[in-house]
């Protein structure tokens, strides 16, 4: 059967071309023994070769003809042996220098790497690159292993005449060759192999053992050293090139000697052997042997009826745990399909560990040293201001190789400064140890506060747009900071000790720092164990660094914008702008609020409980169960770290209830008592056996304490969970009231049209459909009250017309405004401009200003005459609003301004908004309580008051004498009678806070308005009081014929006998002089004032009798009316009855007149009628 022929992946007249330029180029011939001959037109082939990669691979973006020079073998056939045959003396042949430069032009292209993703792949990309991914291994092995031919050697030659021209004198051509042979270093230093180990041909080892032998690495120290002196836009080859060479390498692994590399090996692998014999032991209790290797099936019945599961395998027959376990194995779990991700590039991948041959070790610590010691702060220093300005040579993925560099070689340089420690230590020389502490100069460069500006908005940006990777080089970054901060800080040198202080200061002063730092531990999903690790590094080294730098500094104050961000909020309520966040694409307005949140943003004091607390929470311990999980893989470093989490949140935060779950608890077991336990020889092993004992025993009882923890333990906690378990009762939480905007007002005087225009043109842009309703709702209000005015004057012309008497006015009923939509309810609360103008049209809110949902009425009061001048004002302001006002040209928006609270003036011991009884509690009472009687005692009697006041206060100070006395003849200690004395002044206390004065009683503000409506309302108080009197006078004093009474007739009725009645007024004489002197009336007139006052006033009576009609009838009625004199003698008598008897003869008592004198019961006036 004869077979189809398969199609070429290349068009054939490409292949024809490019395989006649390869032929002409040259080869070997029999005439010269085998050596490579050049042809006749070697440098025209070369930059034709040149054009067709350029104009058809990259134009076309095929990669045809890169396959057709791979097949034809030009790199090693060609290529390699022109470089190769050039002598190191021939510089000066410039035809051969062309043709070198030549070649180095087309190996360039070859040797790319190619990183496409799947969206950029075609049908020729997925035909090809396979193919050419392994010719340019064999590219790099070609390169790499011809040792006589010193290619990179001979790259570093052709490249040496431009390098050693000034910076300010190369060309652009150059610059470029400068760039074709660092290129060509990156290139092959990004080909690998996949599968390769240590020592293969394209190995890491191999290629610097290459670059060492070929003084590739003695060129790249040389352009880092003189970094922004005679070199500038090399700088970013470099820093690919040095990530490339140095990713993945153990900075701890390669400071090391000889003898420690055999010794660590040999620890390596022990513990491999030792982990396969703890895997060999736990299968060996379940192993088959002879006696079991027949197939067995069992059934498991389960919780529902008639279920069953089938189990096969004897070791399912052992007990009902390994039953279980084996039906969990048999279980197939379908997880969801998610979204695809973007692959990561493989070459970007810097947690993939690599390791060395000795050789290669030795060669890359010494390139290493020789960098920290010259060449590492040029370098990063200009790194970090061509990123910082965004040059156009800095690509998005470089930021992320020079993070991850300054971890390496801060770790390196940690490392380096422990072994020279340890070898100070060991040989006693005092030397080392001086030129030691003068090392940090030398990573000076990344510990500026620029760079922590760059790293820290490097991770905030990477962070918001979840680019893990490059999070994580942050991450790393950041965490080998702090421990060089750390080591600084024990320094012997006082300057160290002193920029470690300032570091700290600056670092820790930012608490979006210690967010941020929370927000990474949060932020793990998935994203691998390389970010796993360095999340709960950074997490570990700054808990424990803040918390030593908190507790040797008391009063550490940290910056926090939390509260810029609630000025905000206000200021966008006040405005009324429900959305006033949503639209700030105005730069202008972008700039105002960054400087309002620098200007608003202040300090407060740092507490390390409350910033430690934001740690304990499900997804932070999440984080760290699925850290422990690796337990096996683990070294002592990473298990210590996480058993100091686990401790922190059981024991030092009290959080025990965190970590009650059954997966947490599972793991621990597993790791305590297996299957596949943690090794019993670790360090570690003791302290996790403990924590597990002492999580268990809290659990236990606490389960005791919460029986619904059982519950619990299936679940994630809350923080009210947490708190229920931990107390045993709810939270309790007050929910805050959405308060409303503050009122806005108009700026200037203006009149109320002008007004409702002003706001109108605010309203006018952004919220015309709120100016329509409010005119909507105006015209509707004003239909409706013109409707019941016109109801109304038709009623009373129906009353007139009937000569009907006129009914009471009634008042038009109120409107109630009902918002259209929700939108527009809670636009009616929240929006003050909105507000504003509802309160100008004539709208009235009803209840109190913080209640969402009061209602809006018109009033009464607004006729529908105003209500349409309301409407047409607002259509006028609408249809042509006015934007701009004054000589100044004012908005809208800046003619409204927040309006003024009114103050209410209060006297400085103006206490009625404090506690019930009205006192002002803060610790001095003494100043708020007044002295008993108060000015307001300014009779003859202050002097004896006050002579009296002094006699009690020497009695009570015998009194506290004597019983102090009987204290301590008592035997009571000092801390009984302190506590009696206490208690004493306590309740002296109490008593003078009921004391009221009126000595600080002043004025009100002059409002002539208040005053009018206060003196009108009084006027009629007064008379309504006089007219009761007068018909209470009437009533008793003028029966039906006009028969006279006295007064005690009328307020006792029933008369007392002569002797009683001059028993009782000598009995209450005294209490009458008293009651007189302060102000109160006789007993005679006790009950009048009693029945006059239960109408609940004291306004003066100093209208005087004559202005009433019943003046001729009451004019001559005297009142009997007997006073006793202050000193305290009784005067009988009147003008008309000298004698002073007052009776007449038939035993009938007779009106006795006294002499007229004011009497005074509080603030009412009383007086005779002959005044």
């Amino acid at each position: 059967m004869d077979l189809e022929e398969v199609p070429s992946p290349v068009d054939p007249e490409v292949r024809a071309y490019v395989y006649s330029l390869v032929s002409a180029l040259g080869g070997t011939g029999i005439d010269e023994d085998g050596r490579y001959v050049l042809g006749d037109d070697a440098l025209a082939c070369l930059k034709d070769l040149k054009k067709w990669l350029k104009l058809y691979d990259e134009r076309a973006n095929r990669l045809d003809v890169a396959r057709c020079l791979a097949e034809a073998n030009l790199v090693e056939g060609d290529l390699l042996e022109i470089l190769g045959v050039w002598p190191e003396k021939a510089t000066e042949d410039k035809i051969k220098s062309k043709i070198a430069l030549a070649c180095l032009e087309l190996l360039l292209p070859l040797t790319w790497p190619i990183e496409k993703n799947d969206m950029q792949m075609t049908v020729n990309h997925h035909r090809h690159i396979p193919y050419i991914q392994l010719a340019q291994s064999s590219y790099k092995r070609a390169i790499l292993e011809s040792q006589s031919k010193t290619i990179l050697r001979t790259a570093v030659r052709i490249g040496l005449p431009s390098i050693a021209i000034p910076m300010s004198e190369r060309t652009a051509r150059d610059e470029g060759i400068i760039k074709l042979i660092l290129y060509l270093f990156r290139n092959l230093s990004i080909i690998t192999t996949s599968g390769e180990g240590k020592e293969g041909p394209t190995s890491r080892s191999a290629t610097i053992e290459a670059f060492h032998h070929q003084d590739v690495l003695a060129l790249i120290l040389t352009i880092c050293s003189n970094m922004g002196e005679d070199f500038n836009t090399q700088d970013v080859v470099i820093l690919e090139l040095l990530f490339h060479l140095l990713k993945g390498v153990d900075p701890g692994k390669l400071f090391m000697d000889e003898a420690q590399l055999k010794k660590n090996g040999s620890n390596e692998l022990g513990a491999l052997l030792t982990k396969e014999k703890n895997m060999h032991r736990s299968y060996a209790k379940n192993a088959p042997s002879r006696h079991n290797r027949f197939g067995t099936m069992i059934w498991v019945k389960r919780d529902q009826p008639g279920k069953v599961s089938t189990v096969t395998g004897q070791d399912s027959m052992k007990d009902g745990q390994h039953t279980l376990n084996k039906m969990d194995q048999s279980k197939k779990y379908n997880k969801p399909k998610q979204r695809s991700r973007e692959v990561e590039k493989a070459n970007d991948r810097f947690d993939v560990p690599v390791s060395l041959t000795n050789n290669a070790n030795t060669h890359l610590r010494a390139f290493v040293e020789e960098f920290l010691d010259s060449g590492f702060n040029p370098l990063f220093n200009h790194l970090r201001r061509a990123i910082e300005r965004e040059a156009d040579r800095v690509l998005e993925i470089h930021p992320q190789q020079f993070f991850y560099l300054i971890s390496w070689f801060l770790e390196a340089e940690r490392v380096r400064r422990r072994k020279k420690q340890e070898a100070e230590k060991a040989s006693k020389n005092s030397k080392i140890a001086e030129f030691e502490a003068d090392s940090f100069a030398l990573i000076a460069s990344v510990l500026t506060q620029e760079a922590f500006v760059l790293l820290n908005r490097f991770m905030q940006d990477r962070l918001d747009m979840k680019a893990w990777r490059e999070v994580n080089a942050g991450t790393r970054c950041f965490t080998q900071i702090l421990l060089i901060v750390q080591d600084m800080a024990v320094s012997s040198l006082e300057e160290d000790q002193e920029i470690a202080e300032n570091i700290q200061n600056r670092i820790f002063y930012e608490e979006t720092t210690h967010d941020r730092i929370i927000a990474i531990l949060r932020g793990y999903k998935d994203q691998g164990f390389g970010y796993l690790d360095s999340c709960t590094q950074l997490s570990h080294v700054f808990l424990r660094m803040l918390e030593r730098y908190s507790r040797e500094n008391v009063d550490l104050q940290i910056r926090s914008k939390r509260r810029a961000r609630r000025k905000r909020k206000q200021k966008a309520a006040i405005e009324g702008d429900a959305d006033a966040n949503a639209n700030e694409d105005d730069v202008a307005s972008e700039l105002e609020d960054v400087v309002e949140a620098e200007r608003v943003s202040g300090e407060r004091k740092f507490d390390f409980n409350r910033f430690a607390s934001k740690f304990m929470t499900q997804s932070c311990i999440d984080t760290f169960v699925a850290f422990t999980k690796f337990y096996n893989d683990l070294n002592t470093e990473q298990l210590k770290r996480a058993h100091r989490f686990f401790h922190r949140v059981a024991f030092k935060q009290e959080l025990s209830v965190m970590l009650f779950r059954i997966d947490i608890f599972a793991l621990f077991n597993r790791m305590i008592k297996g299957p596949e336990p943690l090794d019993r020889t670790f360090p570690i092993y003791g302290e996790w056996d403990e924590l597990v004992r002492q999580l268990i025993k809290r659990m236990v009882k606490k389960m005791q304490e919460r029986p619904e923890l059982a519950v619990e333990m299936l679940f994630s906690k809350i923080p009210s969970t947490v708190f229920y378990l931990e107390y045993g009762y709810e939270k309790q939480t007050m929910s805050s009231k959405t308060r409303a905007p503050a009122a806005l007002e108009v700026r200037g005087a203006m009149t109320r049209e002008e007004q409702i225009g002003v706001v109108v043109a605010a309203l006018h842009e952004t919220k015309l459909d709120a100016v329509d309703w409010v005119m909507k709702v105006l015209a509707n209000a004003a239909t409706e009250r013109q409707s019941w005015e016109a109801e109304a004057a038709a009623r009373r012309a129906d009353n007139e017309l009937n000569a009907e008497s006129p009914a009471s006015e009634t008042r038009a009923p109120s409107i109630a405004v009902t918002p259209d939509t929700e939108e527009r309810r809670i636009a009616v609360f929240k929006d003050a401009k909105l507000r504003l103008l509802m309160n100008l049209a004539g709208f009235e809110r009803l209840g109190i200003d913080d209640e969402p949902d009061a209602t809006w009425i018109i009033p009464s009061a607004v006729t529908a005459r105003q209500l349409h001048e309301a409407h047409d004002t607002v259509q006028k302001h609408r249809n042509d609003p006015v934007m701009q006002y004054g000589e100044d040209a004012m908005t809208a928006e800046e003619m409204l301004r927040r309006k003024p609270t009114e103050k209410v003036r209060r006297a400085a011991y103006d206490d009625d908004l404090s506690g019930d009884d009205g006192i002002v509690s803060d610790g001095n009472d003494d100043d708020l309580i007044f002295p008993a009687g108060g000015p307001t005692d300014t009779g003859p009697r202050s002097a004896a008051a006050a002579l009296e006041q002094l006699k009690q206060k020497r009695r009570r100070r015998r009194t506290k004498l004597t019983s102090d006395v009987e204290d301590e003849a008592d035997g009571l200690d000092d801390v009984t009678r302190e506590h009696r004395r206490k208690a004493r002044e306590a309740t002296d206390l109490e008593k003078r806070k009921k004391i009221k004065s009126t000595e600080f009683v002043y004025d009100s503000e002059d409002d002539p308005e208040a005053d009018r409506i206060f003196f009108e309302r009084e006027e009629m108080r007064r008379k309504g009081h006089a007219k009761k009197v007068m018909e209470v006078l009437k009533a008793g004093l003028v029966d039906g014929k006009c028969k006279r009474k006295s007064v005690d007739e009328v307020v006792h009725p029933k008369k007392k006998s002569k002797k009683r009645k001059v028993a009782s007024e000598s009995k209450s004489e005294n209490d009458e002089d008293e009651q007189i002197a302060e102000g109160s009336p006789s007993p005679r007139v006790q009950g009048l004032s009693d029945e006059t006052d239960s109408e609940g006033d004291d306004t003066p009576l100093s209208t005087p009798l004559e202005d009433f009609p019943q003046e001729k009838a009451l004019k001559d009625v005297p009142i009997n009316v007997q006073a006793s004199g202050r000193g305290g003698d009784r005067r009988k008598g009147s003008l008309s009855d000298p004698s002073g008897k007052g009776r007449s003869e038939d035993g009938v008592d007779t009106p006795v007149v006294l002499p007229s004198r004011r009497r005074n019961r509080a603030a009412m006036v009383l007086e005779s009628d002959s005044e």
